[in-house]
């Protein structure tokens, strides 16, 4: 494999060494965070590639549900089976600080086996949240970044028809209850947990903001002392989110995917030397048909039979020595030597953890 091949394989994450950043990168204020939303409703308005009945028999069920909400009365024992008519399942983010009357984007997803949403309307529908309580109310033209067309057997089709967006297409109705303005401290909770990050970030607000100001309680979550009222409050969360730190050297770490075969590793990866010896063994078995023609008043009858070839090959492999590595370029130097592919580097970067010669963490997803 050439080294611009497997350069592109081990992706490089740049995360330098004790890098400035502001403290709204690396921390959030405890209580301000969003809040998912979860609804079920109907999409009307399908061109024949609503749900069967037969498939999805619960969009018969709530079609008529709604239309008896509506005054319209279904006679016992009716089946109702529109072509038109999808059931889909409804997200959305209430982000914090909402207000009654925001809009939202709302993402309509078929839970039945509609072939499309394409050019559907969603009906009215509740979102609600974790404690069952109706948040925001959802309806509205679903926009599907999808395309396909199906004739004669044949089918083609264009990123997913079965999910799409209503852009605003949800109002907020109710408000949630926002906790910044209570109490003499806030909390800040670092993204990721650190002690010397949490230790640099009390540092630097104390420097700032004045001695005793902020104290860390652990590794992740920082006490700071604020005022009380809701105008300062906000003018000195906004000084402090803004102040710079610099944060803690990254920590070592190799992340494989094993079902792509992708491999991603930080700056901060080093090999120490080792020895590796790799190769690879390729069965090959190939059928060739062949046509069996007896003679002619044999009394025989022609017959095709099969001609097997099978062929095993090695590849010759060699010991490699691999030198320490001090920088991921180097890194990526010394893997390159093995001419290994992806989905090989993935054992080889195992074993070398397992020999003690990679000092990373290794993270398989």
């Amino acid at each position: 494999m050439s080294r611009f091949v497997l350069a592109l394989c081990l992706a490089l994450v740049v995360v330098p060494s004790f890098a400035s950043q502001r403290i709204k990168e690396l921390a959030s204020v405890a209580g301000v965070r969003s809040n998912p939303l979860i609804g079920y409703g109907l999409v009307v308005g399908l061109d024949g590639s609503g749900d069967k009945a037969s498939a999805s028999p619960f969009t018969g069920q709530a079609l008529g549900n709604m239309l008896n909400q509506l005054g319209v009365q279904i006679p016992p024992g009716l089946k109702l089976d529109p072509k038109n008519v999808a059931a889909v399942s409804l997200t959305a983010t209430l982000p914090p600080f909402s207000r009654r009357g925001q809009a939202l984007d709302v993402t309509v997803s078929s839970i039945g086996d509609a072939k499309s949403l394409r050019g559907g309307t969603l009906l009215m529908s509740p979102l609600k949240g974790i404690d069952g309580q109706i948040y925001a109310l959802a309806q509205g033209n679903v926009v599907v970044g999808g395309a396909g067309a199906a004739s004669g057997g044949s089918k083609t089709q264009i990123n997913q028809l079965s999910v799409g967006r209503v852009p605003g297409g949800a109002t907020v109705e109710r408000e949630l209850p926002a906790s910044l303005g209570m109490g003499e401290v806030l909390a800040l909770q670092l993204l990721e947990s650190d002690f010397t990050t949490a230790n640099r970030v009390v540092n630097a607000i104390n420097r700032e903001m004045g001695s005793q100001t902020a104290r860390a309680l652990d590794g992740r979550q920082i006490e700071v002392r604020a005022p009380q009222d809701s105008n300062a409050r906000i003018q000195f969360l906004s000084r402090l989110e803004n102040i710079a730190v610099d944060a803690a050297e990254v920590s070592p770490l190799v992340i494989i995917n094993a079902r792509t075969g992708s491999i991603v590793m930080n700056k901060a990866v080093r090999i120490d030397p080792c020895a590796i010896a790799h190769g690879n063994l390729s069965v090959t078995v190939n059928s060739t048909p062949a046509v069996s023609q007896p003679n002619a008043l044999s009394g025989g009858k022609t017959a095709v039979t099969k001609k097997a070839d099978i062929s095993v090959s090695a590849d010759g492999s060699k010991v490699v020595n691999i030198p320490g590595g001090a920088s991921l370029s180097e890194v990526v130097g010394a893997l390159n030597s093995v001419g290994a592919t992806p989905q090989d580097l993935i054992s080889i970067l195992q074993a070398m953890k397992v020999a003690g010669s990679l000092k990373a963490e290794l993270q398989i997803i």
